[in-house]
């Protein structure tokens, strides 16, 4: 429902606006709890025993976050890897380099969804990191700009056309970050 002030003329959409999120940078008292979670990251019921074994992201510098965003992208580790860019993003706020954090991290995302079976949530996540990304010079903070947003847009295409099949077996090429 559109804001009081704003006259919206029956019979007509408004255009969809990406989600903000919250606002803010973490805090001691907005930590993630530690939630027991499978290896892509799916949430298991409280006392479940969990697999996947996360660093404490939030009390990391951005720096260290982007080292290891990276590291477990090459390793194939997306839902960590998206983890550490999702916090280096909020730890960006208000800087030039926040929407290259926010990329990396739909980047992260999008293969989680492609590996958790979502096809749609895969390759919509790939183009909006891919087209975050291509903003930036190529090499930034290590991050082959270029290669990599043409290979997120190559990747979510393939998802489209059926080439890319969603699912745990999926095949994807290792990333050079």
């Amino acid at each position: 429902m559109p804001p009081r002030d704003e006259e919206v003329t029956p019979g007509t959409r408004r255009a969809p606006q990406e989600a903000t999120g919250k606002t803010g940078k973490p805090t001691e008292t907005r930590n993630k709890p530690e939630r027991p979670r499978d290896p892509l990251g799916r949430p298991l019921p409280w006392g479940a025993r969990g697999s996947l074994a996360l660093e404490d992201f939030d009390s990391l510098s951005l720096e260290e976050n982007h080292d290891l965003g990276r590291a477990h992208a090459r390793a194939g580790e997306w839902f960590a890897a998206h983890e550490a860019w999702e916090t280096a993003w909020k730890q960006a706020r208000d800087t030039d380099e926040a929407e290259l954090f926010k990329g990396l991290s739909q980047m992260g995302a999008g293969y989680v969804h492609l590996f958790r079976g979502n096809a749609h949530g895969a390759a919509t996540l790939l183009r909006r990191a891919a087209m975050r990304i291509s903003r930036y010079e190529d090499g930034i903070r290590g991050v082959p700009t270029i290669e990599l947003a043409k290979r997120l847009g190559t990747d979510a295409d393939a998802v489209d056309r059926g080439d890319i099949v969603p699912g745990e077996g999926a095949t994807v090429a290792p990333l050079e970050l």
